[in-house]
């Protein structure tokens, strides 16, 4: 898989620099190849039932977790490699793929309504979990922090699965990537020098509009004091992914997002008198 490494376009005059800001700087935008139609309707099967609560209301959530053979497996891991991966400074660099649904509303066993959310995982992965108590604690937080990215919520981590029963409610129809994501390749040539141990991890912020309901774009605003021009950067965009760096090994950054975004109708800007440069994203319907 290539990269185009001219993903950035030089800066407007000095005139129009006041304009940046406002400008589209990205001509060529590096972009991974699309799969194509590569998304389907499953029914989950059942797996196991989470209950735990909303911290900012304290009413009662449940987090089905679901299975399917139709969801892409994660990377293989072991035992030991997940010990070494949740004793490492970036955890999150071990990516589940999974099908993250509505929340739909349903009756608990006092006949009280209660907030109910589907998860789908790979169904071989899901076996595995349920054999292997971290493996188990492991999926569990990732599911309840993909919920909390995708739906902007803050649940507890006081969580209880329910022992007699697999689910909660119905499970419904979700509509699921049968491919697993294209992952961004190092960039090599001339882009080799760009070392992430000697370059600075910029800050950054993600923000969602609108902030509420069906988010319609991913905007990611990142911080380059010192980057004079947008010629520097390198920018690559995944479907859910950001890979920048700044020449000469001033910055890198890599960051995964909690939505699949459209990488043909992206855009970004630099600002040259702010110094950040500003990545506006469509967010894919799921």
């Amino acid at each position: 898989m290539e990269t185009d490494s001219s993903l950035l376009s030089s800066e407007l005059d000095q005139q129009r620099q006041d304009e940046l800001y406002q400008q589209l700087l990205i001509k060529t935008m590096g972009k991974m190849p699309s799969d194509g139609n590569s998304s389907k309707f499953i029914r989950p099967h059942p797996g196991m039932c989470v209950k735990t609560f909303s911290l900012r209301d304290k009413q009662k959530v449940f987090v089905n977790i679901c299975q399917s053979p139709e969801v892409p497996p994660p990377p293989e891991l072991s035992h030991e490699k997940l010990v070494e991966l949740l004793d490492s400074d970036d955890p999150t660099g071990y990516k589940v793929p999974m099908s993250l649904g509505e929340a739909h509303t349903e009756m608990d066993n006092s006949s009280n309504r209660c907030t109910v959310y589907d998860v789908v995982i790979n169904g071989a992965f899901f076996q595995k979990c349920e054999k292997d108590a971290l493996f188990q604690q492991f999926i569990m937080a990732v599911c309840l922090e993909g919920l909390e990215n995708k739906y902007r919520l803050e649940l507890s981590r006081d969580i209880k699965i329910l022992k007699n029963r697999k689910f909660m409610g119905s499970l419904t129809e979700q509509n699921i990537r049968t491919k697993s994501k294209p992952v961004i390749q190092e960039i090599d040539s001339k882009d080799t020098q760009l070392q992430p141990s000697q370059a600075k991890t910029p800050q950054y912020c993600l923000l969602v509009e609108p902030p509420f309901g069906d988010p319609e774009y991913l905007v990611a605003e990142i911080q380059l004091p010192g980057v004079s021009s947008a010629c520097s950067l390198v920018l690559d965009l995944g479907e859910d992914r950001l890979l920048l760096n700044a020449r000469p090994s001033r910055f890198h950054l890599d960051i995964y997002f909690p939505f699949f975004v459209d990488q043909e109708n992206s855009s970004a800007q630099y600002s040259t008198k702010t110094q950040v440069l500003t990545v506006t994203m469509p967010v894919m319907s799921s």
